[in-house]
């Protein structure tokens, strides 16, 4: 799409296979691949191993090799979802910044404790790219384009893809509460879903105890031995966090956001806005509006990444 958008060749990409060029995907779909692995073009910039869900398990030595050669070689490395797995298998993601997609990051960081495991929806971490896969994907191409093209070109292929806005390597994951404490705490689960229900009306910890059917004191318990927070604290968190969502998403003005995420007053919204995010709500769109306006400006050297 960049090379559609400009009318130049700014990238030119291939496929390679491991092990066969027909390479079957979980859904079913077969790819026939351009290359395998020992006949793969010499002069490559960069590679991006997409990876499978679940995890594969078994060991690939010759591929680890092939991968840790590619290293050697300066070639930059890339993981999709999963693809990240294959990397720290291989020992390239080492202290280096990584993320993968969430069901599968607790594994991550037990399995290979040198590397830096984030949340975040992808990491750029000097010549590695990891992303947690999905739309993600999308995040970080983009990223990319607009370090080596500027922003410009970046925001005009998201329009294209019809891309609602490009999201930054700083934006979690959205990891459901069940993936993170499991499925043996069904009224912990069951409060937080009345407190994401509620944002615009919140409900008193007295109210959340009443209809999850426990005491406040066993509900303040739970989230304590669970959440490492009290209900009041996690309840307000989520409905600045909202907050934070519709001020980088949405044109509504600050007033409306503030009674939009439970807040009676703008004054009171603005100042508990900034406690949290040590910014306010008016300077946080302003930052946003300069950013999208400025291009991102790198030196030329930077700007010919992966160009070959």
């Amino acid at each position: 799409m960049a090379n559609w958008v400009t009318g130049k060749e700014l990238y030119r990409f291939c496929t390679i296979g491991q092990k066969t060029k027909e390479v079957l995907s979980n859904s079913g779909v077969v790819t026939m691949t351009d290359y395998l692995t020992h006949e793969a073009p010499s002069d490559l910039d960069g590679i991006f191993i997409c990876g499978a869900s679940p995890v594969a398990q078994v060991d690939d030595s010759s591929l680890d090799a092939w991968l840790t050669s590619c290293s050697k070689r300066g070639i930059e490395l890339g993981g999709i979802c999963t693809g990240s797995h294959v990397l720290a298998r291989a020992g390239l993601l080492d202290g280096y910044r990584a993320t993968i997609h969430w069901w599968n990051i607790s594994n991550l960081r037990d399995a290979f404790p040198q590397v830096i495991v984030s949340n975040h929806l992808f990491e750029v971490d000097r010549d590695r790219y990891t992303c947690s896969g999905g739309s993600a994907a999308m995040d970080m191409m983009l990223f990319l384009i607009g370090k080596q093209h500027g922003m410009s070109l970046a925001s005009n292929i998201s329009e294209q893809f019809v891309c609602e806005r490009i999201r930054t390597n700083e934006d979690p994951q959205r990891i459901p509460l069940q993936a993170r404490i499991g499925t043996g705490q069904p009224k912990l689960v069951e409060a937080v879903q009345l407190m994401e229900a509620n944002i615009r009306e919140p409900l008193s910890s007295d109210d959340i105890a009443f209809h999850v059917g426990v005491s406040r004191r066993h509900l303040e318990r739970l989230f304590k031995q669970n959440l490492n927070t009290v209900p009041s604290r996690y309840y307000l968190e989520l409905r600045l966090n909202h907050a934070k969502q519709l001020i980088t998403q949405t044109d509504k003005s600050i007033l409306e956001v503030g009674q939009e995420c439970g807040f009676t007053s703008a004054p009171h919204f603005s100042t508990t806005y900034k406690g949290f995010f040590d910014v306010t709500p008016r300077d946080e769109r302003k930052a946003l509006a300069k950013k999208s306006v400025d291009p991102v400006r790198l030196d030329k050297k930077k700007r010919q990444l992966w160009r070959k």
